[in-house]
């Protein structure tokens, strides 16, 4: 079985896979990581020096790969994965996998990724928490369409990611 996580940023689709794989004795595939050691170049010097076509292309040509694994795993997706050439109807329809929507509230995302917005390049030079605010808001509405087209949906807010990881193996088994 592969479990494939999605949802926005700071939905906590890479931390909760971690403890979710341990915990399950599966794999963990983090998408991101993947393309980067697929492409020898991280993700943001793929943007800078190939340019966002060529990565979504990139994303969804391994993306397709992975959805055939055989072996037990967990798929922490980027953010902006399955909103892009098919993805969430790609996932949706593979056999073997079941999708996650680890479902962050804008107000919960947005006071959160204010906080750590130093790390991620994308928020970086977003000056206030009311700006942050429209900017996720912006986002989350265009890409809760394909968020929702996932077979379960977690709600994230004020949890911690263990009782995050028992509701999904709850939800699941």
């Amino acid at each position: 079985m592969i479990i494939v996580l999605l949802g926005y940023m700071g939905s906590g689709k890479s931390s909760v896979g971690k403890i979710l794989a341990k915990k399950l004795d599966y794999n963990l595939i983090d998408l991101d990581d993947y393309i980067e050691e697929k492409e020898n170049l991280s993700v943001k010097e793929i943007f800078k020096t190939k340019g966002e076509i060529y990565f979504r292309k990139k994303e969804t040509e391994y993306l397709n790969g992975l959805l055939k694994l055989k072996e037990n795993t967990v798929l922490a997706l980027g953010g902006g994965t399955p909103c892009f050439a098919g993805n969430m109807e790609a996932i949706v329809a593979a056999t073997n996998a079941t999708s996650i929507y680890l479902n962050g509230s804008l107000p919960f995302l947005s006071k959160k990724l204010f906080k750590k917005k130093a790390k991620r390049p994308l928020i970086a030079h977003i000056e206030t928490e009311a700006l942050m605010l429209e900017f996720i808001g912006k986002h989350l509405f265009e890409r809760s369409y394909f968020y929702n087209k996932a077979e379960l949906k977690i709600v994230t807010d004020n949890k911690k990611k263990d009782e995050i990881v028992e509701e999904i193996i709850l939800k699941l088994f």
